[in-house]
């Protein structure tokens, strides 16, 4: 069977939706022969910056020369995209071959991202892998991925987004997301609201857990000349280039970093040279990603509210006559807080339905964003409002395509002429 036929067997597996809970893909990983026992694992969890936070991390133990595996979600337009070694994707052959032995070993109730994940571990036993960097689906404790053992969590920014799965305050969504820590690792944690820190450094204490936190423990601002100074536990770092852009990208590199020099006492070693190397290598597509043209479209994949507000801080970072806005979100989200940092900065809004099934209809996104002070015009797929956008652009305007990791991933595809298949989990 081909792995586009073995992927159409799995797809199916949506019908069971999002099942939080570890015991089915436990199953799986021991009818496996437990794999993920196979090599040493990083948690990364949190709402925004885990992707980001990922590659760099990953980037950096790539330079130091650990055979290095990257584990992420969503993909934007290939399944393969999920699973990188040293930077590389899988072949369709070899994952078609594991993806076959993981199906038959999954109970009949597995979902689609417990199959994912174990897939990964099985993938990543076989190719010799040494550390795995593990981002979290949407949760923490109750995340497939909290089967795997890890030796190091890494918590991004904590925001309201989920809610219906992971709990309705901040401090019920912190508690999930910190309580995939195993007892007695170390937890390095991104500035917090307060509500969401304080669980976190209970749930820290609770366990035995060493904490660090940005802020207390390491930090790193921006120079002038667009370049990071990074000053951590016992390493300093000036003149830093980002290989990802955005001005947020600083606390996912601090993040990153800091958690890179807490692997030197797991017997991990990165030299200051990896550390430049590593974040300067790092690329993360679909966030603030640049794709030249007359106009340029900057695509990012902000999808809640902080997200949006860090991508609108960041514009101030680009020039441009009129910012013309491609906007494509999912129903289920608060889409006036997702859009409300945007106003005033946007000349025109032209709302699209991406082809998924929670896609938000055109029309009534433009219906919500015309209250807002949004000029919005409904204009169907996410290729039409590419066009619209582009037929009314100037060369020094900038077209940008936010609200979804969906809307952002079928952009790639239609722009290279893929095929998109949007893939909650």
């Amino acid at each position: 069977m081909s792995l586009a036929g073995r992927l159409e067997n799995l797809y199916a597996r949506r019908r069971f939706g999002i099942r939080p809970g570890v015991d089915r893909v436990r199953l799986i990983l021991e009818r496996l022969g437990h794999p993920e026992r196979a090599f040493r694992s990083i948690h990364v969890v949190g709402t925004n910056g885990k992707g980001s936070t990922s590659a760099f991390l990953a980037a950096m133990l790539e330079a130091a020369g650990a055979r290095t595996a990257l584990f992420t979600s969503p993909h934007l337009v290939n399944f393969s995209e999920r699973f990188r070694i040293d930077g590389q994707e899988p072949s369709p052959e070899r994952l078609e071959s594991l993806l076959a032995t993981v199906m038959a070993a999954a109970p009949d109730e597995a979902t689609f991202f417990e199959i994912v994940t174990a897939l990964a571990a099985l993938l990543f036993a076989e190719e010799g892998v040494q550390v795995a960097v593990m981002e979290a689906g949407m949760g923490g404790r109750s995340d497939a991925t909290a089967v795997i053992p890890a030796m190091m969590t890494v918590i991004t920014p904590i925001a309201l987004d989920h809610c219906d799965y992971l709990g309705a305050t901040l401090a019920h969504i912190a508690a999930e997301k910190a309580g995939i820590a195993e007892p007695g690792t170390t937890v390095i944690s991104a500035r917090q609201p307060v509500e969401a820190g304080e669980v976190i450094r209970q749930v820290c204490t609770g366990g035995g857990n060493r904490f660090i936190h940005e802020g207390d423990d390491f930090r790193a601002f921006w120079r002038d000349d667009g370049s990071l100074d990074y000053y951590g536990l016992g390493t300093e770092l000036i003149r830093l280039v980002p290989g990802i852009p955005g001005r947020y990208q600083s606390h996912n590199a601090a993040l990153a970093l800091a958690a890179a020099e807490v692997l030197g006492d797991a017997g991990i070693s990165i030299s200051r040279e990896a550390f430049a190397t590593g974040i300067g290598a790092a690329r993360w597509p679909g966030r603030m990603e640049l794709v030249p043209g007359s106009p340029p479209l900057l695509l990012d994949g902000a999808h809640n509210p902080a997200g949006a507000a860090a991508l609108a801080e960041a514009l101030d970072d680009y020039h441009y006559r009129r910012l013309l806005l491609v906007a494509g979100v999912m129903s289920d989200k608060d889409v006036p807080a997702i859009f409300a940092p945007l106003g005033g900065k946007v000349h025109h809004a032209y709302t699209v339905t991406p082809a998924v099934e929670r896609a938000l209809n055109a029309d009534v996104l433009a219906g919500i964003l015309d209250p807002l002070g949004f000029r919005a015009t409904a204009c169907g797929s996410v290729g039409s409002g590419i066009e619209v956008a582009r037929r009314e652009a100037g060369s020094d305007d900038l077209i940008l395509v936010c609200g979804s990791l969906f809307t952002v991933g079928e952009t790639k595809a239609w722009l290279t002429g893929q095929h998109f298949e949007g893939i909650r989990g």
